[in-house]
């Protein structure tokens, strides 16, 4: 490919990555073949570093050894690799705002944030720079901006695809994730990364406390998108997730994972002491504090969530709620509004976490002119049910969504 036509020159909304720019082409034949995609910055290509959003990790570290296995295997599939896509620091946040390399534009909502941490991904997809695009998910990395920025989006199941040649944030909840434009080729994508077959959908059921903490106006917008789903799926049984209430579910997300990434990164911290961004920085000190004696809780805890969401989507039950509480945040909010926005979106997307299930943005709302997603859940293993309804739901509307 001649260099005036790489991504770089295409890219008008920040989504990739100048300083660890890559392309591969894919194989001559495929079940994918034509088509392109971005790479998050936390995946490796061999001979080629990765920044994982950080200046001072792209500093520390060389050049990879081999590439990431989600990238070998659409490689394979024929699917050319344009480039890498912007991340946030450390893949640590949900706004997408990286203080060292700019925040992309999202091309749905220009003044408000893309979604982090897969934020060029997501907008490298919503803007039509690339087919679909890779991120991760490890608290909402990539429903929240495939909410924010109206595409579709899916986090599979916890260990269902190799993060071997993936940058760590906490591996108890990392998982590789995909962005589209259409449901078909977000489902054609799982067919390569995943293999597997639909099972027949179960009950659909209503996240009443997930819906309970989305922002006034939020579930109005969504009630039209929620009624094409009823009417696919059948009647809706109202349920309740967590029955102690999901703001102590994300206590229990929220220690879990901070042990975890100052369990994988302290090391490089303690020596490297990077200059973290201002949203980034005070997250890693409060990392840095969690206590032996609250991780060995929530452990116990976990374990009695897990068990309460297996019987909850047994049968092949489907949980229906909104991706995010409300619309993308505006830019460059005071801190303070940028936590409250992070915490009760967590509230809500900590309960695939919890219990390693795979979860599909559905970008069917619209509120105040901006994108808001419904979201399916499955038990584990489910992914390809959410894929095949996902497809049907695209199909049952006269010219898409």
């Amino acid at each position: 490919m001649r260099e005036r036509d790489s991504i770089l020159e295409r890219d008008h909304l920040g989504a990739f990555c100048t300083h660890t720019h890559v392309e591969r082409a894919g194989a001559e034949s495929g079940p994918l073949h034509g088509l392109t995609f971005g790479l998050k910055d936390i995946f490796d290509v061999a001979g080629h570093r990765t920044g994982f959003g950080s200046p001072d990790w792209l500093a520390t570290h060389g050049h990879a050894l081999s590439t990431a296995t989600v990238a070998t295997q659409l490689l394979e599939a024929g699917v050319h690799l344009s480039g890498k896509t912007h991340t946030e620091e450390m893949a640590f946040s949900l706004t997408g705002e990286n203080a060292h390399y700019g925040t992309p534009i999202n091309p749905a909502a220009p003044n408000r944030v893309p979604g982090g941490s897969s934020s060029g991904s997501a907008a490298a997809v919503a803007g039509g720079l690339v087919d679909f695009a890779i991120g991760s998910d490890t608290g909402g990395s990539v429903r929240a901006p495939a909410s924010f920025c109206g595409i579709y989006g899916i986090r599979p199941t916890h260990g269902r695809i190799s993060l071997q040649g993936a940058c760590p944030l906490a591996p108890i909840f990392d998982t590789v994730g995909w962005f589209a434009r259409d449901a078909s080729l977000l489902a054609r994508v799982g067919g390569v990364l995943l293999g597997g077959t639909a099972a027949a959908p179960g009950r659909l059921l209503l996240a009443t406390d997930a819906f309970a903490l989305a922002l006034p106006g939020a579930a109005d917008a969504l009630a039209p998108a929620l009624a094409r789903v009823a009417a696919l799926l059948g009647a809706i049984e109202p349920v309740t997730v967590s029955e102690e209430g999901l703001t102590a579910w994300f206590d229990v997300f929220r220690v879990l994972q901070y042990d975890d990434i100052w369990t994988t990164h302290s090391a490089w911290v303690t020596r490297v002491r990077p200059t973290f961004g201002p949203q980034v920085g005070p997250r890693f000190d409060a990392v840095a504090q969690v206590q032996p004696h609250e991780v060995a809780v929530m452990r116990e805890r976990r374990v009695d969530i897990s068990a309460r969401l297996d019987a909850l989507l047994e049968d092949n039950a489907v949980l229906v709620l909104p991706t995010v509480p409300d619309i993308a945040p505006l830019l460059r909010l005071p801190p303070a509004e940028t936590v409250a926005f992070r915490e009760r979106a967590l509230a809500m997307l900590c309960i695939a976490g919890l219990g390693g299930l795979p979860q599909v943005n559905l970008p069917f709302g619209t509120l105040h002119g901006c994108p808001i997603g419904l979201s399916l859940i499955a038990a584990r293993g489910n992914d390809e049910l959410l894929l095949e309804i996902a497809v049907q739901l695209d199909a049952s509307t006269p010219g898409g969504r």
